[in-house]
């Protein structure tokens, strides 16, 4: 049987339909929509949250939608693919716009939310976009409320619904109610969860026959069920459903019916419950259906069913954002065998990285970047050669082009552009599938400073999410301790600038070359900087020739921070054969993933570019057989280690 078929013939565990948005969120926090002065752009929609938070708990899920086809829409496909969620069926409509939602979080109690959603792309789904085949092959389906509010979108969730139980599948009902979608409140009161209305309530209902599974708050089943009294309402879902049904309950966890309904809430199932800090409730309870789902659809124990959905929900309401904020399966197993818990969970620095690194887009076998974010060399080639220096721009550019030529799109390629010389490049990257990093420290510093203001989360805040912060440090363990100490400072600001601004950080340490090293003197620093709480997603480390150092190297990372993505080596303007000798001597040292080299690329190019002894074309060339000439090396030093294997 193939690995991506289950025992029942299922390919997917989940596919969920209905909204899908772009949240706006407030990066200020305990003030009003109307004081916001910054936003974070993150993909939402209650069934986009939950096809999201269930792929990265494992399960294999799948969206159904329409997104607008702009900008957002495309924004949205790309998170859902970057996701492993199946996006087959995520149709762009080039008639109407993605929807937007305005949110806040404005002090424990109340978070603000504007929805615009008049005429928009998810709500023009209708039966003829449900894909028969992708229904047959999915072991549930997911349905929401609010695509239940009007008929065109109604007949889809109900399509999907029967084709699912025809086929041997589940049903799983989501109310998600939200009464400003039901045209029940003025447009400004989106945070309101219940107003009573009979029409809604008998919407709702219909959909109850074919569900297996339902999910709701108590405010959701007191709409559902038709009164205010919660054991009631439930009684009364009872009388058209055989369907198990789920109660949330906030701080008090949950409680599942699978039969009769007692007098109480507290008969029901339950899993136990975590307490946490309320930070944010927006998502909460699609996270709670992600963890639910990943039990349930594996036939886990109720009780562990409820425990999952209650550990999702507690993570996500200590967190800014929805889908973004969705815990990953390592990060759900590393909560649960925790031992103690911080009130406030979102500062407990190990379960955050654990929740940074597995989301994180991409995975890295190998990397091989093209470094031309020097500034401070070519200022000396252009004074050197009394050329101008207004022309590197063009000639940085030229060296994208190189790397066009040799990766052809292959996104284990990557280039590191500065701000200065390489912005026109750097722009044009954005359209390349590659890996980009873009310097931030003043060439040469030591002690290490940035270049900007004083505040580098300021800068970096204005960069693209996909540009890698790389920081060059002139590092030694056994630095003098104020020196040292300085530099390390300068390291855990940018460190932590880096996560709050949602940027990856390669860190670069140079050993001075006036200091006596050895074996064991790069990894001692790397140890030290780890043990401060630093942990770059990448180091950028010199060619080692003792095969002792690169252990030590790798017992460190791996010991430190088993997530980290890996080493790429630096040229420091060695030779094309020194550095294929040094290829061959760590391509049996898995944690080093490829090379970021320069000048032993671009050098002659440069140079003779500058002088006016070679053209654009020509210098293309050179790039471009340089490049491959290192990527060639690295490649057949790791095949021959697999060889030998």
């Amino acid at each position: 049987m193939s690995p991506d078929v289950s025992s029942d013939g299922k390919t997917l565990d989940l596919l969920a339909i209905g909204r899908s948005s772009v949240d706006l969120y407030g990066q200020q926090v305990g003030g009003r929509l109307e004081d916001m002065g910054s936003f974070a752009k993150y993909v939402g929609g209650s069934p986009t949250n939950t096809a999201i938070g269930g792929a990265r708990l494992g399960l294999k899920t799948a969206l159904l939608t329409r997104v607008g086809g702009d900008h957002m829409g495309r924004f949205i496909r790309e998170q859902l693919v970057r996701e492993g969620v199946d996006v087959a069926s995520v149709i762009a409509d080039p008639a109407r716009l993605t929807a937007l939602v305005i949110l806040g979080i404005r002090d424990r109690e109340s978070f603000p939310l504007i929805f615009y959603r008049e005429a928009c792309a998810d709500m023009a789904l209708t039966a003829a976009d449900v894909d028969e085949a992708q229904v047959r092959a999915a072991r549930a389906v997911l349905v929401n409320g609010t695509h239940l509010s009007q008929p065109g979108v109604r007949d889809c969730s109900m399509k999907a619904a029967e084709l699912a139980r025809a086929s041997g599948g589940k049903v799983v009902f989501d109310v998600d109610y939200r009464p400003v979608l039901w045209g029940l409140t003025a447009r400004d009161m989106g945070e309101d969860r219940f107003v009573a209305h009979e029409a809604v309530t008998a919407i709702l209902q219909q959909v109850l026959p074919a569900c297996d599974l339902v999910v709701g708050t108590e405010e959701e089943m007191h709409i559902l069920g038709g009164s205010t009294d919660t054991v009631a309402a439930l009684r009364s879902i009872r009388t058209r459903t055989d369907a198990l049904l789920v109660c949330k309950r906030g701080p008090e966890g949950c409680s599942a019916f699978p039969g009769a309904i007692p007098g109480s809430l507290d008969d029901g199932v339950a899993g136990p419950g975590f307490k946490v800090e309320v930070f944010n409730v927006l998502g909460a309870g699609d996270a709670f259906m992600s963890g639910f789902l990943r039990g349930w659809l594996r036939g886990e124990p109720l009780e562990r069913c409820c425990e999952l959905a209650n550990a999702a929900g507690a993570i996500v309401v200590s967190r800014h954002g929805c889908a973004p904020a969705m815990p990953t399966w390592p990060e759900m197993q590393a909560f649960l065998a925790m031992r103690e818990r911080p009130f406030r969970l979102r500062q407990d620095a190990e379960l955050e990285h654990i929740h940074w690194a597995t989301t994180r887009a991409g995975t890295y076998d190998q990397l091989t970047v093209l470094a031309i974010d020097h500034r401070s060399q070519f200022e000396d080639m252009a004074r050197d050669l009394g050329a101008d220096l207004a022309r590197v721009p063009a000639f940085k550019r030229l060296a994208l082009a190189a790397l066009d030529r040799v990766a052809g799109g292959d996104p284990s390629f990557g280039i590191l552009l500065d701000g200065r010389f390489g912005f026109d490049a750097l722009a044009a990257a954005a359209d390349r599938p590659y890996w980009i990093g873009r310097p931030i420290e003043v060439p040469r510093s030591r002690p290490l400073a940035f270049e900007c203001s004083a505040d580098v989360a300021t800068e970096i805040a204005e960069w693209p999410l996909n540009h890698v912060v790389k920081v060059l440090c002139l590092y030694h363990p056994d630095d003098e301790p104020d020196l040292r100490e300085r530099q390390e400072r300068q390291l855990a600001r940018l460190f932590d600038a880096c996560r709050k601004t949602r940027h990856e950080l390669l860190v670069e340490i140079i050993l001075p070359a006036e200091m006596p090293s050895d074996a064991t003197t790069v990894a001692r620093a790397l140890d030290r900087l780890y043990g401060l709480g630093i942990k770059p997603d990448w180091w950028k480390l010199e060619p080692l020739d003792d095969p002792a150092a690169w252990r030590g190297v790798a017992a460190v990372i791996e010991s430190r921070d088993p997530f980290c993505r890996g080493v790429v080596l630096l040229g420091l303007s060695q030779p094309t054969e020194a550095l294929l000798a040094a290829f061959a001597a760590v391509a049996d040292i898995p944690v080093v993933k490829g090379f970021a080299v320069g000048r032993t690329i671009f050098a002659e190019a440069a140079r003779a570019w500058l002088a006016g002894e070679i053209d654009d074309a020509a210098a293309v060339t050179v790039l471009a057989d340089n490049l491959a000439a290192l990527v060639e090396g690295w490649r057949r030093a790791r095949a021959a280690v697999g060889q030998a294997a």
